[in-house]
């Protein structure tokens, strides 16, 4: 290119300028009529995927291997876990059961699974227990045999006051058995009635932990061996899962919001909270997609508002003029809807890391704004014509402008080859709004300005003069200072990070964060469990066989664990149990009482009570449980007593009289509900394989991975997908890094045709780059998913600032006079705005976004330092010669 065609380019600019100014109602007209349309277009096409694997690229092979996971087995995919969770296990179930039913009822639910309400766990839940646990549960119903043929009978305070006054007058035919069972039924009741009457209105006996058992309650029961020893008043929450599969658009602005309106209408309605005394919790794949994007939404709303007011309260400090900050800011915001609707056209839809295009193109198109606006300024102030100042700044600026975001999109551009889509999807459509903002600040902000005809304000030119002469003094230390510290960052960059879980990206206040961080805590759900695909059952054995030998791995499970084992020692304890209490459950049962009826049986009690508080067994311990219980009677309602003594029993009884009538469990007697979810229609088989290794540590989780994958080659699940995905971004940031540089030294090459030139704009880039890696690593911030847009970005960022400098260097023709232009004012104002716009990223509750935010405040904060502080000095110490002076197109 010749030093011609730069002069074209120039005269190309001040041409387009004079002809907007011109026409500048039509220029105008025309721009509020396209954002108008862009306005509608983004109004009926905008969406957000929210979902997360989308944004990598579809053909990885980790990615093939989880799609044919989720095509083997869609049960486990699209899932939207509802934890009910209370201090009664009894009332958690019932609760649970109520919900999950009408969750089935409801047609946004293609399929909900709750085990626990099976037929089949309640009749075979015992032997899903420990041998030791179901001997200790047989123990204790055996000690209970004496009390539950009158309790089956009459399970109410009606039939207690019967069976207690029974003992009061036969104390001789009490067992030492008997009474200790007594003693500790008094004291559970004793506790929950003080606990009813006093601050926990809702306190429910389980009945469940009195007998010690009843019956595993379900499948969570069934399959964990949880053993029913609760003490008098819960201390722990009891918790049961529904994992349900809703209906989700991801494409839609608010993906699974259908399903959890519906949840929390359907419990809203069933008034779970006041009936069952329980909180309804959600998490899974949906609910945390949800969320996700709600903290998304809700972050740049807010970054959005805090950004256009920092930009607009610092363009004013710019510029000094009202009128100027009214057509910059009209141009910010007819850019940022075109923007929009050209990336709407292109992509089709946003994603969690693309959103954060608005609040990126804020901070960069006023940068182009701020150089004209301060340009046109000058050459007012200098007593050139409102026309004249137009020409001159589109002639001044325009190339530079052109340039500025010609290298902003480099830096957004280079993420398009990578396999990270999402961030390439960003970059895309940030790169395009370079192109937008560039061809809006010489079109329609000379329009504006040439309606608004803003009055002269001197304003100052440059730097403070202390700076001046500090840069003006003492270049060579300045150059010392900055390589030194480029010395100390150096030393620090290698030990940067890299957060490789996508979790530490979410809300951690988020509800689906929090029910998920509390199930893996209880050892309720592993989220880092592998899973592999095996041809069938048999070679699913043989796999989990050999992967529960590897040092890293805790246990690899297959649909076997599902099947009982030792059931001929479990049988023969249930049939011991049934021989001794099937008499119990022969008899008819009588209506509950009510009324008057109910408030006798309260009145019986008491007075039974008050015998046994006066001896009439004489044991210490009853006697004293006895007078507790009689005494906290007389303060509750009849009805209030009976629900916090009896409520639970009834359906204890029947659990357990079902479970008394377990059969043989094979393979194929499972519920399909079950085996559809290890076995395939095609007769695959799967294989959940859980490490024995902190996955939050890398090294581990590549162990784990690594040694899994020894013996399984196509395993899948989170653990490699955390691991992989790890890897891919990184590959993703290096390969970007690489592009943005080397098609920033090419267009630097074309521009400047000079190495010195280079190097004046590449020392204070890598400088700053250097110190955001050393910051990175002080302040604890570690790369993630989100935030290495960051690094590449600042190639282009970094650039386009110091153009303007070397620019306006080469036409003063020294570095020194240089700072007393305005050209320095415009590269802190549009930094600043840049800096006030991405900083308000770091308010958003979504942890990705937010570290975004930080690190790119401070990586432009520690740019603007380089170009402002060590680019001048450097072009003190090493002076441009006039043989490199040339321009676009040279």
């Amino acid at each position: 290119m010749s030093v011609n065609i730069a002069d074209r380019y120039r005269r190309f600019m001040i041409h387009l300028v004079r002809a907007c100014c011109r026409a500048r109602w039509a220029v105008v007209a025309a721009a509020v009529a396209f954002t108008v349309v862009s306005a509608w277009f983004v109004a009926s096409n905008l969406a957000v995927n929210s979902e997360t694997e989308d944004m990598l690229d579809p053909a990885l092979p980790f990615r093939q291997q989880a799609k044919e996971l989720r095509a083997a087995f869609p049960e486990l995919s699209r899932t939207l876990l509802v934890v009910v969770e209370g201090e009664t296990p009894e009332l958690v179930e019932q609760a649970a059961g109520r919900l999950a039913e009408a969750m089935s009822r409801d047609t946004v639910f293609d399929t909900v699974f709750y085990p626990a309400a099976d037929p089949f766990f309640r009749r075979h839940g015992l032997l899903y227990r420990d041998v030791e646990a179901l001997e200790d549960t047989v123990d204790r119903l055996t000690e209970a045999q004496p009390f539950l043929g009158p309790l089956w009978q009459d399970p109410s305070l009606r039939g207690l006051a019967g069976l207690l006054g029974m003992m009061a007058d036969n104390p001789e035919r009490l067992t030492d058995d008997a009474a200790a069972q007594l003693d500790d039924i008094l004291t559970r009741m004793a506790a929950v009635a003080e606990a009813r009457a006093g601050d926990d209105p809702t306190a429910v006996l389980s009945w469940r932990g009195v007998l010690g058992g009843g019956g595993a309650a379900g499948g969570e029961a069934a399959t964990s061996g949880e053993v029913d020893a609760q003490p008098p008043v819960a201390t722990a929450p009891v918790r049961r899962i529904i994992v349900a599969q809703p209906e989700v658009d991801y494409t839609g602005l608010a993906p699974g919001a259908t399903a959890i309106r519906t949840l929390e209408r359907l419990t809203d309605r069933l008034d779970l909270a006041a009936e069952y005394g329980v909180t309804v919790h959600r998490t899974g794949p949906v609910a945390l997609a949800y969320d996700e994007l709600q903290s998304v939404r809700t972050g740049m709303g807010l970054s959005g508002l805090i950004s256009l007011g920092l930009v607009a309260v610092l363009l004013w400090f710019g510029v000094k003029s009202v009128r100027m900050v009214i057509s910059a800011l009209l141009t910010l915001v007819m850019g940022l809807i075109w923007t929009t609707a050209v990336g709407l056209f292109v992509v089709g839809s946003l994603n969690l890391i693309s959103v954060a295009f608005a609040v990126l193109f804020i901070g960069l198109s006023v940068d182009f704004g701020i150089h004209f606006s301060l340009r046109y300024k000058e050459g007012r102030d200098h007593g050139r014509t409102h026309a004249q100042a137009l020409d001159e700044a589109a002639g001044d600026v325009g190339d530079s402008l052109t340039l500025s975001a010609i290298a902003a999109a480099i830096g957004f551009f280079a993420f398009l080859p990578t396999s990270y889509v999402g961030l390439a999807e960003l970059g895309l459509i940030s790169g395009m709004g370079m192109g937008i903002a560039l061809l809006a600040n010489l079109t329609v902000l000379p329009a504006l300005i040439s309606i608004m005809h803003p009055r002269r304000i001197r304003l100052p030119r440059g730097p403070s003069a202390r700076l001046v002469r500090t840069l003006e003094n003492h270049p060579k230390s300045i150059v010392g200072t900055a390589a030194a510290l480029a010395l100390v960052s150096a030393v620090l960059a290698p030990f940067v990070s890299f957060d490789f879980d996508p979790l530490n990206l979410k809300d951690p206040e988020a509800p689906s964060v929090q029910a998920l961080d509390d199930l893996m805590e209880a050892g309720d759900v592993n989220f880092y469990a592998a899973q592999v695909l095996a041809e069938d059952q048999a070679a699913a054995e043989a796999l989990a066989e050999r992967l529960g030998g590897l040092e890293t791995v805790q246990e690899a499970t297959t649909i076997a664990a599902s099947v009982p084992t030792e059931q001929e020692d479990k049988l023969y304890l249930v049939d011991e149990a049934a021989l001794v209490l099937g008499a119990a459950f022969a008899a008819d049962r009588r209506p509950q009482p009510e009324g008057a009826d109910l408030g006798q049986a309260v009145s019986d009690l008491r007075q039974t009570l008050d015998r046994l508080a006066d001896g009439a067994v004489e044991r210490p311990q009853i006697s004293e449980a006895a007078r507790r219980l009689h005494a906290v009677l007389g303060e509750l309602p009849p009805e209030e007593a009976e629900a916090a003594l009896m409520r639970t029993l009834p359906k204890v009884l029947d659990d357990l009289n079902m479970a008394l009538e377990a059969q043989p469990v094979a393979l194929e007697d499972l519920p399909a509900a079950v085996t559809t979810r290890w076995l395939s229609q095609t007769g695959r088989a799967r294989v959940e394989v859980v490490p024995a290794v902190d996955v939050h540590d890398r090294s581990a989780l590549a162990d784990f991975v690594g040694e899994v994958r020894s013996v399984a080659p196509a395993v899948t699940g989170p653990p490699v997908t955390i691991l992989e995905a790890g890897r891919t971004v990184l590959w993703s940031l290096f390969e970007a890094m690489a592009i943005s540089a080397a098609a920033t030294v090419l267009l630097l090459l074309v521009v400047l045709r000079s190495v010195r030139g280079i190097v004046y704009v590449f020392a204070p880039l890598g400088l700053a780059t250097l110190m955001t890696a050393a910051v990175s690593v002080v302040i604890g911030l570690p790369l993630n998913f989100a935030n290495v847009i960051v690094l590449p970005l600042l190639f282009g960022l970094g650039v386009a600032s110091a153009i303007h400098i070397v620019q306006r260097a080469r036409a003063t023709g020294r570095a020194s006079e240089l700072l007393h232009t305005s050209t320095p004012r415009a590269v802190v104002y549009s930094t600043l705005t840049t800096i006030g716009s991405f900083a308000s990223l770091a308010l958003s509750d979504h942890a990705g976004t937010a570290s975004m935010g930080i690190l790119l405040t401070v990586a432009v904060g520690l740019t603007l330092l380089c170009t402002l502080v060590v680019l001048p000095a450097l072009m003190a110490v090493a002076p441009l010669r006039r043989r490199w002076d040339v321009h676009i197109g040279e």
